[in-house]
Formats: C-alpha cells, sequence, structure tokens
C-alpha cells in the first residue's frame, strides 16, 4: 500500500525530497500529526508529519457476525486528506505543495501562514475578545470556505480557532482534514457492510450509556432521516469525530450527520471570539457533552444582529438550524458584499515578518524531524497506556462507571480530538 501511494505521486510530481528540506521550527501538533516550518529551496513550506508506527498501532481486527475479518485501513483518512488538498483551488484553503514519504514518517508539504491561528490571535486582544466588525470579517470569510467545501460535497467536521490560520496577506486559511469527509448521493451509496453496521451498533451502545436516565433526550435510532437542509439529496454520515467544544449534537446522539454540522462549529467560533470562551464546556468531556445536548446558549449582553446568527446557528436541531442561504441573507451581513470580501487588501489583521519566514536562515540548523515525531507519538502511546490502565482499575473498584466510552474521557484536554470509524 506505502509504495502504491509512493509511486502514484512520483507519477503526479507531488513527491519531496526529505534530504533537501531543511526544518526550521515546529508549528504546532495536533492529535495526528505534527507541523513543521520547513525551507524546500527558495520557499517556505509548512510540514504536516505523521508517524507511521502511529498509524499502524491503530490497525485492528473487526470481527463480524459471520467470522470473517476485515482489516480497518487506518492510512485511508491520510490518503483522503491527501486527495482532497488536491482538489482545492480557493484563496482560503492550502494547496498540497507535496509528499513526504520516509521509513519513520509521512507529511504533506502546505502553504505556510505566517499570522498563527485565530485562538492565539484572539488572546492578543483587550479582554480576549473581537469587536463585532472583526468577527464580522472572519465569519463571512469562514462562511465563503465552508460553501465551497459543501459544493465539494466535503463535511469539514473539526473548525475551531485552532484550524483557522492567518495569511500573510490578513486573510484566513483552515487547515487539517484529517477528520473530514465527502458524502455521497443517496442514489449512488450501496448498503453499509456488515463490519461497518457492527462499529455503529457498538457506538449505540455507548452513546446509550452516556446519557442519563432523566436527561430527556430520546437516543433515535433513525440514521437516514432527510432534513431541511442544502444536504438533502446527500447520504449522512455515522462517523464519531471532531473537538469536543465545538462537536454538533447530532454528532454525539450518533443519528447521523451531514453538512450543517459545519453550521453549529461556526456558531461556537462565532460565540468563542465574541465572549472569549466556549458555550457548553464542562468539567470533562463527558459533561460538556451533556452540556452540547441539553443546555441553551446563553448570548448574554442586549440583542444584537450577530447574537442573533449564532442563536440561530447554535440550534440543536440540525432541521432548523440556519442554512447557508439565510446565513449569507441575514440581517449581522447586510452591509457586506460578498463578491468583495476575499479581495480585501487590509483585513483586519496583517502579520509582521518574521525571521523565520526565510529572509535569514543560512545561518540556522535544521532539526530532525523525524526524531521530534517520533518522541512525540512515544509519549502519547505511553499516556494513553497509563491512561487506560487508570480507567480499568477505576471500572474493577466501580462497576456502575459506565460512561467512559471514548479514550481519554477521564483526562480530557481543551484540544482533544476524538475518533471513532
Amino acid at each position: 500500500m506505502d509504495q502504491e501511494q509512493k509511486q502514484r505521486d512520483q507519477e503526479t510530481h507531488l513527491l519531496l525530497d526529505f534530504k533537501t528540506l531543511k526544518a526550521v521550527s515546529v508549528l504546532g501538533r495536533g492529535a495526528k500529526g505534527v507541523a513543521f516550518l520547513v525551507k524546500n529551496g527558495e520557499d517556505m513550506l509548512a510540514l504536516k508529519a505523521i508517524h507511521k508506527s502511529s498509524i499502524e498501532k491503530k490497525k485492528k481486527i473487526i470481527k463480524d457476525d459471520s467470522n470473517v475479518h476485515d482489516e480497518v485501513d487506518y492510512y485511508k483518512r491520510i490518503w483522503f486528506e491527501r486527495d482532497v488538498l488536491k482538489t482545492f483551488h480557493h484563496p482560503l484553503l492550502p494547496k498540497l505543495r507535496g509528499v513526504v514519504f520516509t521509513d519513520e514518517i509521512i507529511g504533506f508539504g502546505l502553504d505556510y501562514c505566517s499570522g498563527g491561528d485565530l485562538n492565539s490571535l484572539r488572546k492578543q486582544q483587550t479582554e480576549k475578545m473581537f469587536s463585532d466588525e472583526i468577527i464580522r470579517f472572519y465569519a463571512a470569510e469562514l462562511v465563503l470556505v465552508l460553501e465551497y467545501l459543501h459544493k465539494l460535497g466535503i463535511i469539514y467536521r473539526d473548525l475551531k480557532p485552532e484550524n483557522i490560520l492567518i495569511q500573510a496577506n490578513g486573510h484566513l486559511m483552515i487547515v487539517d482534514f484529517d477528520l473530514s469527509t465527502k458524502l455521497s448521493s443517496k442514489s449512488t451509496v450501496s448498503n453499509q457492510s456488515r463490519s461497518a453496521e457492527i462499529v455503529l451498533k457498538r457506538k449505540k451502545s455507548r452513546i446509550q450509556r452516556f446519557l442519563p436516565c432523566n436527561s430527556g433526550i430520546s437516543q433515535v435510532d433513525s440514521v437516514a432521516t432527510n432534513v431541511n437542509s442544502e444536504s438533502e439529496s446527500v447520504q449522512k454520515s455515522n462517523s464519531f469525530v471532531g473537538t469536543e467544544e465545538y462537536v454538533a449534537p447530532e454528532i454525539i446522539l450518533g443519528n447521523g450527520h451531514d453538512f450543517s454540522v459545519d453550521w453549529w462549529s461556526l456558531g461556537v467560533v462565532l460565540y468563542e471570539m465574541l465572549y472569549g470562551r466556549t458555550p457548553f464546556r464542562g468539567s470533562n468531556r463527558k459533561e460538556t457533552f451533556y452540556r452540547i445536548l441539553s443546555k441553551s446558549t446563553e448570548l448574554v449582553g442586549e440583542q444584537t444582529d450577530l447574537r442573533d446568527l449564532i442563536g440561530k446557528l447554535l440550534e440543536k436541531d440540525p432541521a432548523k438550524r440556519i442554512s447557508v442561504d439565510e446565513i449569507k441573507a441575514h440581517s449581522y451581513f447586510k452591509t457586506l458584499n460578498w463578491d468583495s470580501i476575499l479581495h480585501i487588501s487590509r483585513p483586519p489583521y496583517i502579520p509582521p515578518v518574521r525571521l523565520d519566514d526565510g529572509n535569514d536562515l543560512e545561518g540556522v540548523d535544521g532539526i530532525d524531524v523525524e526524531l521530534i515525531v517520533k518522541g512525540i507519538f512515544d509519549k502519547n502511546e505511553l499516556e494513553k497506556e497509563k491512561n487506560a490502565a487508570v480507567s480499568q482499575k477505576n471500572n474493577l473498584v466501580d462497576e456502575s462507571n459506565k460512561s467512559v466510552w471514548v479514550d481519554g474521557l477521564n483526562n480530557p484536554s481543551k484540544d482533544a480530538d476524538f475518533l471513532i470509524f
């Protein structure tokens, strides 16, 4: 599989020579990759590097009712991300500049954004909040880029400030598509495989254990009901993915989801930009999910167009949630020219030129990408094993603890991503 993909990238002239890349610094890390600033000739790129052994450890066997074993291909999300990156032609989306294969890592060379992420920029503001005018500009760009993705059939599914970067020209760019998926037309979708049905049943069982008896929230069995949205003609996804504070209620419930989950996440992002915090954060992942499912959105302050828009985005029923056409026609954007937003020459923030942007790197030694990635993911594996041991011990002590249905639930972090196939 690895060699086939490598040959495929060679044929499309996407293969980068890892030996010629000079890694300058670590830009950040996510649930599945570490981002580096690298110099490739005269170009500065962001290199997203994924450790191969961490992928191999996730391979497992699913046994169906007929005693047939199917291997889940955990490389498929990597190839999916690569393939969607190759299709993008939009100023607010990254271009795939090349792919790296070594014995230790798989990497994607992408456009480098020198302005950091939206979360860091927000924390630099007075009281760590943006003004309505600044929010309007960034919100409009996010609407346009999500609309573009949806027209390609892609649900982004991980919109959060850490995945929204600032380009050198001040415009946004959203990154990290390893949790995204592409919906197929209902008329062309075949029946789900037996192994997929078993996975879905297991997820529903976990969700039912999570929901308290007196929550008033019902577990709906149907996963393919139509909703009044721009995705009526497509099959829904049942994957349980996202970042806990930004995930939509229908993903938690496992009822199937479509493009509207991205509009929910946009509502959370706008809320955070306005108030400096997310609306449903609890003391742990279980409480956060419960709040998302049951707690109403508190929009403190005078009623404004922005607060009204956020309220409509954070509608728990996806059938009633505001659609893209309604968003663009909302009174919050009444003074906005949608055709000119991407051509604005002076966005609210223009990043300063920095040393590591490639102006003076002759005397800078490169860093060892493979060593850093291996160290990070080895540490992650040790932490997971430790957390699993603690969880198992707690379950032995208290059999009534039935709500641990996602790895790391008892030790969540703010930026934790979760992913279940």
